[in-house]
């Protein structure tokens, strides 16, 4: 048997831009053949695919997944929402988010995970994906969160199934009050997490250097004022206020009833429930955020495809 070295699989990924597991698997099914390589992989699709991997992919589906006290979100993004509503495409979506659970937020683990029902990892399922749909993918980030006493609640916004939609989010609630009880209000404070994006639950999960930052900045626009040193601590701080208020969830104002602060809110219910109940953390993700898309130039297609 030939021997399969890095330089074989180097240049067969180089030629075909596909994976290096992919390419190393091909070495071994042609006895290192180059050519026959190729086409294995060609005819498995995957050299098709890696093709594609070029094309900004910022559309898709968020993928919410809840086993007990623990829950999972997932992104995976392809290059238009009409694949969000394929259904080969949201089965996959929602089996990965369900192996999430088991990957303990860990987004290599999770690609390595097998695909239920094949003989391929989440990665190599979401390849052969891509050369039947045609659109590049991509599996983008997953996080895990656990409750220890309590409810883990979610919401998804611009559901197109059940779990999959363009935002989604997870709320854990720690308490011993009624889980029914538990359940309505995390999914209300999971809808206002959606609404307000906030950073971090309270102060103290916020970034030190973030804070930092803002206070220096505030107390450099306030020392424009001219006014003095006493009276630009106060200004600093009431404007640090309006900062945590914006960013922090307890913080902020409740958009379920617009006039609450959400650690009120949290107050009220502890006392209603005769327990105490406090989100100990949320996760949020936003189908797309953070992704540059590229901006399409209409005309210069067109004159391109014409020869002007």
């Amino acid at each position: 048997m030939v021997e399969i070295t890095a330089a074989l699989v180097k240049k067969l990924r180089d030629e075909t831009g596909a994976g290096m597991m992919d390419c190393k698997k091909a070495l071994v099914e042609t006895d290192a053949d180059h050519e026959a390589a190729v086409d294995w992989l060609r005819a498995k699709g995957l050299a098709a695919a890696a093709k594609k991997a070029g094309r900004v992919a910022s559309e898709g589906l968020v993928g919410v997944s809840i086993d007990g006290a623990a829950g999972a979100l997932v992104e995976v993004n392809a290059e238009t929402d009409f694949v969000a509503r394929n259904e080969e495409f949201q089965e996959f979506v929602k089996t990965t988010a369900g192996l999430g659970l088991e990957s303990g937020g860990d987004l290599d683990a999770l690609k390595a995970a097998a695909y239920p029902g094949t003989e391929r990892t989440v990665e190599e399922q979401l390849t052969h994906l891509m050369a039947t749909i045609g659109e590049n993918m991509s599996l983008r980030r997953i996080q895990v969160i656990e409750v220890g006493q309590g409810v883990m609640a979610s919401y998804v916004h611009n559901s197109l199934a059940s779990g999959l939609g363009r935002i989604g989010v997870l709320t854990a609630l720690e308490s011993e009050a009624d889980a029914t009880t538990l359940e309505a209000l995390g999914k209300q404070i999971s809808m206002h997490v959606a609404a307000v994006k906030p950073l971090a639950v309270s102060r103290g999960g916020l970034d030190p250097a973030a804070v930092e930052r803002e206070r220096g900045i505030l107390a450099q626009q306030a020392r424009e004022t001219g006014k003095p040193e006493e009276i630009i601590e106060k200004m600093v701080e009431g404007r640090m206020r309006k900062y945590f208020e914006e960013v922090c969830l307890l913080d902020q104002t409740f958009v379920i009833d617009g006039e609450t602060k959400v650690e009120i809110v949290l107050e009220e219910a502890s006392k209603e429930s005769g327990a105490a109940i406090s989100v100990s953390a949320f996760g949020l993700f936003v189908l797309g955020e953070g992704i540059e898309k590229k901006k399409e130039n209409l005309a210069a297609e067109v004159a391109a495809a014409i020869g002007t």
